[in-house]
């Protein structure tokens, strides 16, 4: 598997991905994703260089968005402080699920945190999705505290406000860092 940055002809497959998790995430009784997330907000954190995709040969498997912007309102200016790395949208496609892939991108993502000079790789979670948090927890991040003031990007209240950071660390491998070429173990 191969890490790619996302280019503007990948926004179908990456809003198709969303629509894909947002039915398996209903299934399993949680309403994250359920409102359609703006595809123009999509279209621009692709344009700034933050999105990547994994592809499985001609399959993408994944996508994950790695940037220095944090959400707004969720984290405090002490915290803003300290030089931080921000995962978003990390989702595997069903077809490459329990693989352990979505830790291998975390691995990454801290790895290119750690390299840029970053003190933490940090993200916000579904508030409701206990699932999820659970899952993060247990990739090593410590939950920092749940925000609910707000709006979402994509309207209504804020749902993702839960918030974890672990510290940034080299990889082992490095090798996952396909932006410079090479494959994902």
């Amino acid at each position: 598997m191969i890490i790619e940055r996302a280019t503007a002809k990948d926004l179908d497959v990456l809003l198709a991905f969303r629509r894909e998790a947002a039915v398996w995430l209903s299934a399993r009784g949680t309403d994250q994703w359920q409102r359609p997330y703006p595809a123009v907000r999509l279209l621009n954190t692709i344009e700034a260089g933050s999105v990547f995709m994994v592809r499985d040969g001609s399959t993408t498997a994944a996508t994950i968005t790695l940037t220095p912007e944090p959400g707004e309102g969720l984290w405090n200016e002490e915290e803003l402080r300290e030089k931080s790395l921000f995962v978003n949208k990390l989702t595997v496609a069903r077809t490459h699920a329990g693989r352990g892939l979505g830790g291998r991108l975390l691995d990454w993502a801290g790895g290119r945190a750690h390299r840029s000079g970053a003190v933490w790789l940090r993200l916000d979670a579904w508030s409701t999705n206990r699932q999820l948090q659970n899952y993060y927890l247990r990739h090593g991040f410590q939950h920092v505290r749940t925000v609910m003031d707000g709006e979402a990007v994509n309207g209504g209240p804020r749902v993702s406000g839960w918030l974890a950071q672990r510290p940034a660390h080299p990889v082992r491998d490095d090798s996952a860092d396909a932006v410079r070429g090479p494959r994902l173990p």
